[in-house]
C-alpha cells in the first residue's frame, strides 16, 4: 500500500534501517526488510533521485573532536526588511561554530545551535561574531549541561501525511 507521500511499507522500512546505518550494504538492507538486493537498490536510487535522501553522512563525535561545548542561542534582530535578515543569513552561514540556524515564530527570530570547545571559545565567539553583528538586536544563550536525546533520525512510524 502506497501511502501519500508515495512511499508504501518495504520504503519506509529502508528509510528506517539507513537512519540507523547508512553503511547497510544492498544484500545486508534487503535481509532486513525481506527484498533482494536488486530492488533493494533500485529503490534506495529512486528514494534519492526523488529526494527523500538528501545525502549520506557519518555521525562523529562531538566530545572525541574536542566540541565539549553546546550552546543555544535566541537571537533577536534589530530590523526585519530583507537586507537585515539576508546579512544575518549570510553572516551565520559563515560561521562553521553555528551547526543549526532556524528562523521562528515568537519572542525570538532566531535558534542557534553553536559547537565550541568551552566556555572560553564561546566567549571569544560571541565576542567576535554575534555581538558586533551590526543586524543583532538581541542574543540570550543556554548552555547544555546534559544531553538527554540526541537523533537525526525521524519517526518514521508516525509520520505525517500531506
Amino acid at each position: 500500500m502506497v501511502d501519500a507521500l508515495g512511499l508504501d511499507g518495504f520504503d519506509l522500512k529502508l528509510l528506517a534501517e539507513l537512519q540507523q546505518d547508512g553503511r547497510l550494504t544492498n544484500s545486508d538492507l534487503g535481509e532486513r526488510v525481506h527484498l533482494s538486493a536488486s530492488q533493494v537498490s533500485r529503490r534506495v536510487q529512486r528514494l534519492i533521485e526523488e529526494g527523500y535522501i538528501k545525502r549520506f553522512q557519518a555521525v562523529l563525535s562531538r566530545q572525541k573532536l574536542g566540541f565539549g561545548l553546546t550552546v543555544y542561542c535566541l537571537v533577536t534582530l534589530k530590523i526585519h526588511a530583507g537586507d537585515s535578515m539576508q546579512a544575518f543569513h549570510e553572516r551565520v552561514r559563515a560561521l562553521p561554530e553555528v551547526v543549526e540556524c532556524q528562523s521562528l515564530t515568537g519572542e525570538a527570530d532566531y535558534v542557534l545551535k553553536i559547537v565550541v570547545a568551552d566556555l572560553k571559545r564561546f566567549s571569544d565567539f560571541m565576542s567576535e561574531h554575534l555581538m558586533k553583528a551590526p543586524e543583532v538586536a538581541n542574543i540570550r544563550s543556554s548552555v547544555v549541561l546534559e544531553s538527554i536525546k540526541e537523533t537525526g533520525a525521524y519517526p518514521l512510524q508516525a509520520k505525517p501525511v500531506r
